[in-house]
């Protein structure tokens, strides 16, 4: 399900529906903002977002811009949506009444948030994640956890600050370098932040934490699935994120593959199996 805050582009969603032969379960909130090419073009053709920004050129922003402005068309209006389209908040609180979990996923660093993040190089809307429940239509009492994910090490693409930069020789040779998803920029990147980490955890209410490739930064924990397999050096790490940020690492990534997972949620008191709300960080 789609909720209303996102902007669709709807070549790209049939495609993924089509790809992911999703058809019979994908809705689409009928309040959802259609981004169009004239939005692209805005991007493209601003010079403050292209060359000092360094925006992706998808067209959100400017999407998002027409939508404060009540000028953008929404989905209900959207012929080739038609079979898609639905009162996406009224499904998920139905679901609720029932009592079945509802997880909810957020978009985008922390940081990039155009409240909370390195202004002027943000995005285009908060990303934390109370503006992931209100983007659906859920309240804050219908939030059980929040599960916030970093990544063993820090990465940004584009313009902005980032503390403890490392030079791109460096980056590949700790094989952290990466590439943006939209763009196919390279990521810059630098050691974990501890305090970045923990301003996050405050921004977002977290509860616990996914922390994603501990086996790139420590390759020996490659493919670990329980904790006491981990070296001293992986689990000296894990306790030092949860001595600085206050709540407990839940889940741990030691690989690319779906398994290679160490899953400590039954530690936390507070934590379920299935988190009702997932917010990103980076």
């Amino acid at each position: 399900m789609i909720g209303p805050g996102v902007p669709i582009e709807t070549a790209i969603l049939l495609n993924e529906i089509k790809e992911t032969n999703s058809e019979n379960r994908t809705s689409v909130d009928y309040q959802c903002a259609m981004l169009e090419e004239r939005h692209k073009n805005q991007e493209c053709e601003s010079e403050h977002l292209s060359n000092k920004i360094g925006s992706t050129k998808s067209g959100v922003g400017a999407c998002n811009a027409e939508r404060a402005l009540r000028l953008v068309r929404l989905a209900r209006q959207e012929t080739s949506l038609k079979p898609y389209v639905a009162d996406t908040v009224a499904e998920i609180h139905r679901a609720l009444s029932k009592g079945r979990n509802v997880m909810v996923e957020g978009t985008q660093g922390t940081f990039l948030s155009l409240y909370h993040g390195t202004y002027p190089y943000v995005t285009s809307k908060d990303v934390t994640a109370s503006q992931a429940c209100s983007d659906v239509g859920i309240g804050p009492t219908d939030v059980d956890d929040v599960m916030i994910i970093f990544k063993a090490y820090v990465t940004r693409v584009g313009e902005g600050p980032l503390k403890g930069q490392l030079v791109r020789e460096e980056v590949l040779r700790r094989g952290w370098m990466e590439h943006g998803t939209v763009t196919g920029r390279e990521r810059r990147a630098a050691p974990f932040d501890f305090k970045l980490a923990k301003r996050a955890v405050q921004l977002n209410g977290a509860t616990q934490i996914a922390l994603t490739k501990l086996d790139v930064l420590i390759p020996k924990t490659k493919g670990i699935r329980d904790y006491s397999d981990l070296p001293k050096e992986g689990q000296d790490f894990v306790s030092k994120i949860e001595r600085e940020t206050g709540i407990p690492v839940g889940l741990i990534g030691t690989g690319a593959e779906e398994e290679d997972l160490i899953d400590r949620r039954s530690r936390s008191k507070n934590a379920r199996t299935n988190p009702a709300l997932v917010a990103r960080v980076r």
